[in-house]
C-alpha cells in the first residue's frame, strides 16, 4: 500500500474559523494508504512546506494531499515542496477547503464533514496516481505552408525572412494560384506573372 501524508491548512481564519482543521486530519488518518495526517495554521508558508519536506522524510511518505485554498494560488509552492522531499511533485493532490467550504457553509459540523469527504476522495485519488517525468523534446523551427497562391508564397517568404525552414505544398504542379491564370493585373496592367 502507498504511503500518503495529509496536511489541513487553516489559513489563520479564512479555513479554521469554519472547518475543524484537527479532526480532519484526524479523521484522514484513519483512511486507507494515509500514513501521516496533521493540520497548521498555514500551510503555504515556510514553516509549513518545511513540515510537509520532514513529514516525507521522516513517514517514508510517497504521495501527498493538502487541504487548503485554491490550487491556483498554491499548486506550485505545493510540487516544489514535493521535489524538495525528493517525491514527484505528480504524486500530489490538492484540496479546495476554503472557496469550496469555508467560504461557502456557515454551519462548522457541516463544512468539517464536507471537508472530510473532499480530502477522501483526493486520498482515493492520489493512490491511483501514475508518476510522471518532466521530459523536454527538441524544437525544430520549420513551417509548412499550405498552399501556392499569392497569400501562400507571402507567407512563407516572410517566415524565412526571420531565419525559419519553410516547407510549401501546392497541389497543382505549378504556383501562384488563380494569380498565375490572369494575363493582366489591374490598375496597373501588369503581367500577372
Amino acid at each position: 500500500m502507498k504511503r500518503v501524508g495529509v496536511f489541513v491548512c487553516e489559513c489563520g481564519t479564512n479555513i479554521g474559523s469554519v472547518v475543524d482543521a484537527p479532526k480532519v486530519a484526524e479523521t484522514a488518518l484513519n483512511m486507507p494508504g494515509v500514513a501521516f495526517a496533521t493540520s497548521y495554521k498555514y500551510m503555504c508558508s515556510d514553516p509549513g512546506q518545511d513540515l510537509i519536506i520532514k513529514a516525507a522524510e521522516d513517514h517514508n511518505l510517497e504521495q501527498v494531499v493538502v487541504a487548503s485554498c485554491s490550487p491556483r494560488m498554491h499548486e506550485n509552492t505545493f510540487r516544489k515542496a514535493m521535489s524538495a522531499a525528493g517525491l514527484n511533485p505528480y504524486q500530489f493532490e490538492m484540496v479546495n477547503i476554503r472557496e469550496h467550504v469555508s467560504w461557502v457553509h456557515s454551519d462548522k459540523d457541516e463544512a468539517t464533514q464536507k471537508a472530510i469527504d473532499l480530502v477522501r476522495m483526493a486520498v482515493a485519488k492520489v493512490v491511483r496516481n501514475k508518476p510522471l517525468q518532466v521530459s523536454y523534446i527538441p524544437v525544430t523551427k520549420k513551417a509548412l505552408v499550405i498552399g501556392g497562391g499569392i497569400a501562400g508564397m507571402q507567407a512563407a517568404l516572410d517566415i524565412a525572412e526571420t531565419g525559419h525552414q519553410v516547407i510549401l505544398v501546392e497541389r497543382e504542379p505549378t504556383i501562384g494560384g488563380k494569380m498565375a491564370q490572369l494575363d493582366k493585373t489591374f490598375p496597373t496592367m501588369d503581367c500577372s506573372a
